[in-house]
C-alpha cells in the first residue's frame, strides 16, 4: 500500500489491508472471506449483501479495498461503485463477478475499479488480484480485456 510500518527492533511489518466484501450470495461471500483469510495481512472488516449497504459501509468503514459483486439487490455493483468513488475515493475497488461481457468489464474499470476477476476464476486469481490492486495497479484477466469475448476464450486457461 505504499507505506512501511516498523515495529520493535526496527523490523518491517506488513501493513494490514482492511477489506469490505460485498456479495449477495452468502456461500460465495464466505468463500471470499475464507480465501482472504489465508493471508495474515488481509483483514475483512465488513461483509454486506446489497449495493446500498455497500455504499453505507464503505463510507463508514473507509476500507483499503472493496471486493464487489456486480449483480446485487437494491443497487447494482456498478452503481454502488459510482457512489463509493465519491464517498470513499481512497478505497480501491476489485470486482468479482460472473458477468464476463466486455462492455460490463469496461464500464466497471471506467468507474475507477482497479481489478476484475470472474467468479469462476476466483479460487486461482483472487489473492493475486488483491495484491496487484493494493499496489495501485490494474488486474484484468487477459481474456477479459479484449472486445470480442467468445465463450471458448473465457474458458481457456490464459
Amino acid at each position: 500500500m505504499g507505506f512501511e510500518l516498523r515495529g520493535a527492533g526496527n523490523q518491517l511489518k506488513t501493513p494490514i489491508v482492511r477489506i469490505l466484501v460485498v456479495d449477495d450470495f452468502e456461500p460465495f461471500r464466505r468463500f471470499v472471506c475464507s480465501k482472504l483469510g489465508e493471508r495474515p495481512e488481509l483483514q475483512v472488516v465488513g461483509e454486506v449483501s446489497d449495493g446500498l449497504e455497500a455504499v453505507q459501509k464503505a463510507e463508514e468503514l473507509r476500507p483499503d479495498l472493496i471486493v464487489l459483486d456486480i449483480g446485487l439487490p437494491t443497487l447494482s455493483g456498478i452503481e454502488a461503485a459510482r457512489r463509493i468513488r465519491k464517498l470513499a475515493p481512497e478505497s480501491k475497488i476489485l470486482f468479482v463477478s460472473q458477468e464476463s461481457s466486455a462492455d460490463v468489464v469496461q464500464e466497471a474499470l471506467s468507474l475507477g475499479a482497479l481489478g476484475y476477476v470472474l467468479k469462476t476464476h476466483a479460487a486461482s486469481e483472487l489473492l493475486a488480484a488483491v495484491e496487484v490492486v493494493c499496489q495501485g495497479n490494474q488486474f484484468v484477466r487477459s481474456g477479459l480485456s479484449g472486445h470480442s469475448l467468445t465463450p471458448d476464450a473465457r474458458l481457456r486457461p490464459q
